[in-house]
């Protein structure tokens, strides 16, 4: 190319480098004019839809709060300066009121100082098992521990000792049993000694046994006290508007609904006074940003869509004004706030039933009158039009919701339960009537077995005390049980029963479905005094899942838990059942998403990844590579088109070099031709 671009004007004289050059330019611009104006618009739209995200996601931001239903249920508090109790928190629909609140004592919790050793780290060469049960003790006369009542409810704790364990070791297996159990040592006159500490509370103090007489300088039971009590535990106690209540923790937070506070010292004779109120002016502002924000986005999305004047009067278009994809979602967003809510079947349904109206301009205005109106004498309708909300006319059954609420469709659905959830139980032998008529002592460790909760097997359990009834043993068969580390780790809990009619221990495990068991197994010989032993009749019952219908169609069911088909219109809902449901026979749940939840799904779907917004910026930019491909394009053929008209303009050349070169030649011979004169 660059050969004949040289020779170009050599013969002729014309300047025909540059006449290439200007033809291939002219060739080139009306295409390359199309393709610069394309991708300013392409880019322009590109700039455009990330403007339209910006601003969704503003008013999106403004929008989530209205989906939950805490905002209608805030609360405010007038508390008072004092030291006696501390608020911590106020939840959302917490019982309003005026309280008093006179604190009587505070809660404390058990210390017990034990072991005595020279040095903190070295082998104390005591081995065998302690085992740290939970419940009250009552007290002689002289306060030495004399009757221990253990709390069912609360597993022991099992610590294995080896013989080269220290104080320091003995302490840090105690602080990893995850029993909320608090153990340090401490130096005391020259000796270390271990100190540990029970969760505040009554029904949290510690009887500690030992499995073996090397470790009884740690027990605290009754008979051997060797360890030091030097705090008995008991509970906070006050007086809320004159009825006493018991804590075992200083911080309460199931005395008045919703709202928590400390317990920091007693005040007898002291009243604390303070009120909780509704607190309708959260909701009332939040509908009100909503507005403003709704109206902030659609001054955006209508510069972006629309048409306007300049200051010269002349139509300015928005880079979007010919984009079917962001008109369309703008005309959704809009047709949905003018609509009626589905699924709220009484009370508001619509925006305009709260005073809020749709002005011609498309903005949204406030009448203030119907606004108040609404707020005050609805307010709960307000919450129901504005947050989501399920709702069941069976007492049996709670409605909650999934992650795949996208798709559920809103409104009220026919449920049926055919067969209650249940839990897997053992039933043991009836035992002699007379068992119990004077105490039954365990101490000997001849009463052993293991558990298998839920396809989990414990450790060997052993019992270790002198009961005087079937339902002392029963509720610490149930602390042994829960405490086991087993089952504690794959919370595999139980609930111990005994039946006065039958004679009969019962185990139910606390987990619903058909993988809920129970079995005993290694019992030692004795275990069948107590209806528990190998050769007893044990009866095992497994549990089963939840069965039911959700608009006809059969639900799935697992535990407790009843899911409605997949890809229904309920799929998203999930219900909880407890047993008692399936005697209501048919009964209705329902479901809306509100004003809230409808506009925040739908903006999910608009910015989601594969939603309209999506889509559209991915088509943009591939129209945009299929410009740098045109611009492409065309190089090569401008490239060809000026290599064809170089080399037509070379042939040119070459012609009139050949002319000239003629002429040249003819020249020549006509001077030498005889009776040609000079020139």
């Amino acid at each position: 190319m660059s050969s004949i671009i040289s020779s170009l004007g050599g013969g002729s004289g014309i300047d025909t480098n540059s006449l290439v050059s200007q033809l291939t330019a002219l060739e080139r611009a009306p295409k390359e004019q199309r393709l610069d104006s394309s991708q300013e618009k392409l880019e322009a739209e590109i700039s455009a839809y990330g403007t339209l995200k910006s601003a969704l996601s503003e008013f999106q931001g403004v929008l989530s709060p209205l989906a939950n239903s805490d905002i209608f249920n805030a609360r405010s508090a007038a508390f008072p300066e004092t030291d006696i109790i501390s608020p911590n928190s106020l939840a959302p629909g917490a019982q309003a009121g005026s309280y008093q609140i006179e604190v009587l004592s505070v809660a404390s919790a058990q210390t017990l100082v034990m072991g005595n050793s020279s040095d903190s780290k070295s082998p104390l060469g005591a081995s065998g098992e302690l085992n740290i049960q939970f419940g009250a003790w009552s007290y002689d006369g002289s306060d030495n521990p004399d009757q221990f009542s253990v709390n069912a409810d609360k597993g022991a704790l099992n610590i294995t000792v080896e013989a080269t364990d220290s104080l320091e070791d003995i302490a840090e297996k105690i602080n990893a049993g995850g029993s909320d159990v608090q153990a340090s040592v401490m130096k005391v006159d020259g000796q270390f000694q271990l100190m540990i500490s029970s969760p505040s509370g009554a029904d949290n103090a510690m009887q500690v046994t030992a499995s073996d007489p090397s470790l009884s300088a740690f027990e605290f039971k009754q008979g051997n006290a060797a360890a030091l009590e030097t705090q008995q535990a008991s509970d906070a106690v006050l007086k809320l508007n004159g009825l006493t209540v018991n804590r075992q923790s200083n911080t309460i937070d199931d005395v008045i609904d919703g709202f928590s506070f400390t317990v920091n010292k007693a005040s007898v004779g002291e009243t604390v006074s303070f009120s909780i109120d509704a607190d309708k002016g959260v909701a009332q502002q939040a509908v009100r940003d909503f507005v403003d924000a709704y109206n902030v986005f659609m001054e955006t999305a209508n510069n972006l869509t629309g048409y306007s004047r300049d200051e010269n009067n002349q139509v300015v278009r928005g880079d979007l004004s010919g984009d079917g994809t962001a008109k369309a979602m703008i005309n959704r967003l809009r047709e949905m706030v003018g609509s009626e809510v589905e699924g709220v079947e009484s009370g508001f349904t619509a925006l305009t039933n709260l005073g809020i109206r749709t002005e011609r301009d498309g903005s949204l205005s406030i009448n203030d009158k119907e606004f108040s109106r609404a707020f005050n004498e609805n307010f709960e309708a307000v919450g129901d039009l504005f947050a989501m909300k399920t709702s069941s006319t069976n007492s049996f059954v709670d409605v909650g919701t999934g992650t795949r609420l996208s798709n559920t469709v809103p409104g009220e659905y026919e449920v049926e339960i055919t067969r209650d959830p249940s839990k897997g139980k053992l039933e043991g032998d009836s035992i002699l009537s007379t068992l119990f008529d004077a105490p039954l002592d365990t101490t000997d460790g001849s009463y052993t077995f293991r558990i298998n909760v839920n396809g989990t097997q414990s450790n060997d359990i052993t019992l270790n005390g002198v009961y005087n009834s079937a339902e002392e043993m029963r509720d610490d068969l149930q602390s042994l049980i829960n405490g086991d580390e087993k089952l504690k780790g794959v919370n595999a809990g139980i609930d111990v029963g005994f039946d006065q009619a039958t004679g009969q221990f019962t185990f139910t495990s606390r987990e619903y479905g058909s993988n809920s068991k129970v079995s005993l197994l290694n019992q030692s010989a004795n275990m069948d005094t107590l209806g528990l032993g190998a050769a007893s009749a044990l009866t095992a019952t497994t549990g089963q899942d939840v069965a039911g219908t959700i608009n006809g169609e059969p639900g799935f069911g697992a535990g407790e838990v009843l899911l409605p088909k997949l890809g229904s219109d309920a799929y998203g809902l999930n219900l909880t059942i407890r047993p008692g449901a399936a005697a209501e026979g048919a009964f209705t749940i329902g479901f809306s998403k509100g004003v809230g939840g409808e506009l925040t799904s739908l903006l999910e779907r608009f910015m989601s990844q594969g939603g309209s917004i999506a889509n559209r910026e991915e088509n943009i930019t591939n129209q945009l590579d299929k410009v740098g491909e045109d611009r492409e394009a065309l190089d090569r053929r401008m490239e060809k088109y000026q290599s064809r008209i170089s080399a037509q303009f070379l042939a040119m050349e070459k012609i009139i070099g050949s002319l000239n070169a003629t002429g040249s030649s003819l020249d020549g011979l006509i001077d030498r031709l005889p009776f040609t004169a000079p020139k």
